[in-house]
């Protein structure tokens, strides 16, 4: 079993607070990088359509002979299958990938603002859910006028929103949001692409408590509440960022972090991307 803590969604379902993230991760290499993080004590994976890695995922989990209720499995509709119809088409193509009968989180990968779908992807979702093909739904990429309009058009509220967020960029009002709509905020891209882990800062905090600086970046995840998955190809540093159960970054250590915040992105934005 995993010693990796869980955080309740607001329908009841437990999502480990940390997980193996797969993006650029290319599937022939994918199953065992997933192997070694369910050796690692990893039960939580993040794939997408997009990604073009959901089959060797599958073959990960079919040969790791773990019992399909301890695993923590999601992935993503892309941009281009957005719509209801689209949507649900695709969702039976991951599926049919991942070589499983239902997933434990979908999302939308992007609010997609100029192809206006993401709505009536929702209620593809919605339907999903439904018919308990997924056991949560969510989102990913998305700002609060895109999630105030889903609370307003559609039946239920997301219970999660996975966004690029790291010590440069806290996303601390979209957190806020997320918190009091009982959202649980996602992070990808927690150690900034590696942009970070030479700051002085973090290299000071790794020192003071014997742990490396993505260990700290990913601790300060922990204790913010955020659902973090750190990407690594390499079996030894995918044993590394779970190795963060420990220790315990204290006020003065927080706070240090949060003067890292810069408000660059690694990666797109929500509001033009797509």
């Amino acid at each position: 079993m995993s010693t990796v803590p869980t955080i309740t969604l607001d329908n009841g379902v437990e999502i480990p607070q940390l997980g193996l993230g797969v993006w650029q991760v290319e599937d022939e290499i994918v199953t065992g990088v997933v192997e070694a993080a369910f050796e690692s004590g990893y039960r939580h994976v993040d794939t997408a359509a997009i990604y073009g890695n959901e089959e060797g995922v599958g073959r990960a989990i079919a040969g790791a002979g773990l019992p399909r209720d301890e695993l923590f499995i999601t992935t993503k509709v892309w941009n281009s299958d957005q719509g209801y119809d689209s949507t649900l088409k695709a969702f039976d193509a991951s599926l049919g990938r991942l070589g499983l009968d239902h997933v434990d989180l979908y999302l939308i990968h992007w609010q997609a603002p100029k192809k206006d779908k993401y709505v009536d992807t929702w209620k593809a979702l919605e339907q999903l859910y439904a018919d308990k093909r997924v056991r949560s739904i969510g989102v990913s990429n998305f700002h609060i006028p895109a999630l105030q309009r889903l609370f307003q058009e559609t039946d239920l509220r997301p219970a999660v929103n996975q966004i690029e967020l790291h010590p440069a960029l806290p996303q601390d009002e979209l957190r806020a949001f997320n918190a009091e709509n009982d959202i649980v905020t996602q992070a990808w891209s927690p150690l900034a692409s590696g942009e970070l882990l030479g700051a002085e800062t973090l290299k000071r905090l790794g020192d003071k408590h014997g742990k490396s600086p993505a260990q700290v970046v990913i601790r300060w995840h922990l204790q913010l509440g955020n659902v973090v998955i750190p990407k690594s190809k390499t079996p030894s540093r995918i044993a590394e960022n779970i190795a963060v159960f420990d220790f315990t970054l204290d006020n003065d250590d927080m706070a240090a972090i949060a003067d890292l915040e810069t408000g660059v992105r690694t990666g797109g934005d929500p509001d033009t991307f797509g």
